[in-house]
């Protein structure tokens, strides 16, 4: 059976991973941490996973956390009126929410990906502790039929060139601060549901709350991403946890009032539940050489980095891995050259990657007049709110009705009779 090697064990590069191991590839994972460090570390991310990424996981029976982690049902969005320092519901200029056609769920990548090392090895899988470099994927290059690289950060990602066609930013769009608390109270306004909540903020930023599963049972993720040099671009520097969630509170007290109230006796889950940085959105070339001139394909993030403003970093992991397995069972014994590579990057970035991006990338500016007529207009009227909503789930739906005013006009007036 075909020798497969993949650098990096986050959600694509371990789900891949055991995909082809479930088909009888010869599989060796490198990881930079043993599952139980990871256990014990930082969190490293906010997810939430929506209908689909769920269903890849179900098809390779690896949603080993199905049972204990929270259903989230639905997802709303709210945009706070400008200077509202009050709770009430008639200082949010929109607020509305949006069933979701599939529960969605968050698992921290704590409990995930170290469970799912675990099973890597149990399985028979060669897992090799160690941060790989650009010289171990030269040499491994000769030995194995196919190298993936499934890591977003270190040396290894600097191998992708940038593609400035597909990437419009240049530096950092946001500053990220996450929180994983308990004692999150409900909504008091809203119906006792699973939901994640997306707060915007105009010229502050995002204040993004949801359910999870993390090592300590059923527990929330506040997670602000401020505009740089706005009020919340306030975490650079701050070590400390217990001050971390400070500021968290004390930011989401001064610019969204109706969330604070119900985490006035939110703590942090443990001392590793806080994180915060910065990165800019960038879209990367899917082929890169090596020195001895071995070629290797990128996946998920390694090549394709969106802001998680809109939730989709996971969710794109998961999809990329899912198109990278059927690509590689489909091409059989024939050899993984540089045509391949490019075509099975097109399957992912098209009907994924290429939607996603876009929808992110527009998230990050100022929103045009078009697209607050829309989140307002779903206020007031469900199907609207329903189908925004769902298109966190398959971002390709915006395409026919978010960017282009006329398009905009069209729906709305579809749905409202004016």
């Amino acid at each position: 059976m075909r020798k497969i090697l993949i650098a990096g064990a986050g959600q694509s590069g371990l789900q891949l991973a055991l995909g082809l191991q479930a088909q009888g590839y010869e599989v060796t994972l490198m990881s930079h941490r043993t599952a139980d460090e990871i256990r014990a570390g930082r969190v490293m991310s906010t997810q939430a996973l929506f209908h689909t990424a769920l269903r890849h996981e179900r098809d390779l029976k690896l949603n080993f956390w199905e049972s204990p982690a929270p259903d989230i049902e639905a997802l709303g969005v709210t945009v706070a009126a400008p200077d509202s320092h009050d709770p009430g519901p008639a200082h949010r200029a929109v607020d509305w929410l949006g069933p979701l056609d599939g529960a969605a769920q968050s698992v921290d990548q704590r409990v995930k990906i170290a469970g799912w090392l675990d099973t890597f090895a149990q399985r028979g899988g060669q897992l090799v502790i160690h941060g790989a470099t650009v010289g171990d994927l030269d040499y491994f290059s000769r030995l194995y039929d196919l190298v993936l690289v499934a890591s977003g950060k270190g040396e290894l990602v600097d191998l992708f060139d940038r593609d400035p066609a597909r990437s419009p930013y240049t530096r950092p769009q946001r500053s990220l601060a996450a929180s994983y608390v308990h004692g999150l109270g409900p909504r008091p306004d809203g119906p006792d549901t699973g939901q994640v909540r997306l707060t915007m903020v105009p010229g502050v930023g995002e204040l993004i709350v949801m359910p999870t599963l993390t090592t300590s049972g059923r527990a929330d993720i506040l997670f602000w991403e401020g505009v740089p040099g706005g009020p919340v671009d306030a975490f650079r520097g701050v070590a400390d946890p217990a001050e971390h969630l400070a500021l968290t509170l004390s930011l989401m007290e001064r610019h969204t009032p109706w969330e604070y109230a119900r985490a006035t006796k939110a703590e942090l889950t443990d001392s590793g539940g806080t994180l915060a940085g910065r990165y800019p959105p960038v879209v990367r070339n899917p082929v890169a050489m090596l020195p001895s001139g071995g070629l290797v394909l990128g996946v998920g993030d390694a090549v394709v980095t969106n802001d998680p403003l809109t939730g989709q970093g996971a969710n794109s992991a998961a999809k990329c891995a899912a198109t990278y397995l059927a690509s590689i069972l489909e091409h059989g014994d024939k050899p993984f050259d540089e045509a391949w590579m490019r075509t099975t990057f097109a399957r992912y970035w098209e009907p994924v990657g290429r939607p996603t991006t876009r929808w992110t990338n527009t998230m990050l500016a100022p929103l045009p007049a078009h697209t607050i007529s829309l989140l307002a207009t779903a206020a007031d009227h469900p199907e609207v709110a329903h189908r925004i909503a769902n298109g966190f789930d398959d971002p390709s739906d915006f395409e026919d009705y978010f960017y282009d005013p006329e398009d905009t006009e069209r729906y709305l007036a579809s749905q409202t009779g004016f």
